[in-house]
């Protein structure tokens, strides 16, 4: 069974790939068509001059990308050391499932709808599940 945790993992890697690819499926023609317009990419090398400039549908996949680095990472972190410690058991496992669950709605949220309520909604309760993870685990750890 403590294998089965890190399949979870796997699965956020794979919603990392097909992000990446959706946002240069987006991004690619976007430079192309501000190009053809005269705008001289080369000054946009930086990605805070970028906000804006790319029309918002675009946009919304490279923040969702960049996002998929921020939150996630802990959450690899914290399944690498139930797995590592031998820790995984039903809740655990069911939890993580539940956590990459919430993170392709949340991508589908903001790459397709962008509503921020139900993005904020989706965003609060991954990290209720990451918490979950990470006080589980905190307590086998330190009892």
């Amino acid at each position: 069974m403590n294998d089965l945790i890190l399949t979870p993992i796997l699965c956020m890697g794979l919603l990392s790939l097909v992000v990446m690819l959706l946002m240069y499926i987006t991004r690619i023609p976007a430079a192309k068509r501000l190009e053809a317009e005269g705008v001289d990419l080369q000054k946009l090398a930086h990605p805070s001059q970028l906000g804006g400039v790319f029309p918002s549908n675009v946009e919304r996949v490279a923040d969702n990308y960049n996002h998929l680095w921020e939150q996630p990472t802990l959450f690899y972190a914290v399944v690498l050391v139930i797995w590592a410690l031998g820790h995984t058991d039903t809740v655990h496992l069911y939890t993580a499932w539940a956590y990459v669950g919430l993170r392709v709605v949340h991508s589908a949220v903001q790459i397709f709808l962008n509503h921020v309520w139900i993005r904020f909604s989706v965003f609060m309760l991954s990290w209720i599940a990451l918490g979950t993870l990470l006080v589980r685990e905190l307590m086998v750890v330190l009892a």
